[in-house]
């Protein structure tokens, strides 16, 4: 009798364990939606967290993303460059320049302290991207005539 209700037991703690495992992957699917931020490997589910990260910040009509901060992760992941590039022609003035500002501070956040765990190759595709989306809303600001 003892043996099948610590079996009982151990079963109790098994099954509570994978209910609380699936209601936590189901909140961070949710809650999670800027995880390609920090996802920095070429690896397929990063790659796939980056695509959806970056179609979440396409997708958000308010452009809340626009004003979040951003780290050297995120830069070496490219999805909010990459955001900003895709939506140059639906931002204002002065959402171009709040893109252009982070592009043109990329450099800088690489050589900080977060930067550091980045790898050599991945800091100069930072840093090249951010240089080339600088450019573009440089000229976007430019061709609508806004205010530097």
């Amino acid at each position: 009798m003892h043996a099948s209700h610590s079996g009982t037991r151990k079963s109790a703690f098994a099954a509570a364990l994978v209910g609380l495992g699936l209601v936590a992957s189901a909140c961070s699917g949710m809650d999670d939606q800027r995880a390609g931020l920090s996802c920095i490997d070429d690896s397929p589910d990063c790659v796939g967290q980056r695509q959806a990260t970056l179609k979440s910040m396409i997708a958000d009509e308010d452009k809340k993303w626009v004003k979040e901060p951003a780290n050297p992760q995120a830069h070496a992941s490219g999805v909010r460059l990459f955001a900003f590039r895709s939506r140059k022609k639906e931002l204002s003035c002065e959402e171009l320049a709040i893109g252009r500002r982070e592009a043109d501070s990329v450099p800088k956040a690489m050589k900080g302290p977060e930067g550091k765990s980045l790898s050599p190759a991945q800091v100069s595709r930072a840093n090249m991207f951010a240089a080339e989306v600088s450019r573009e809303l440089a000229a976007e600001m430019r061709a609508r005539r806004c205010k530097a």
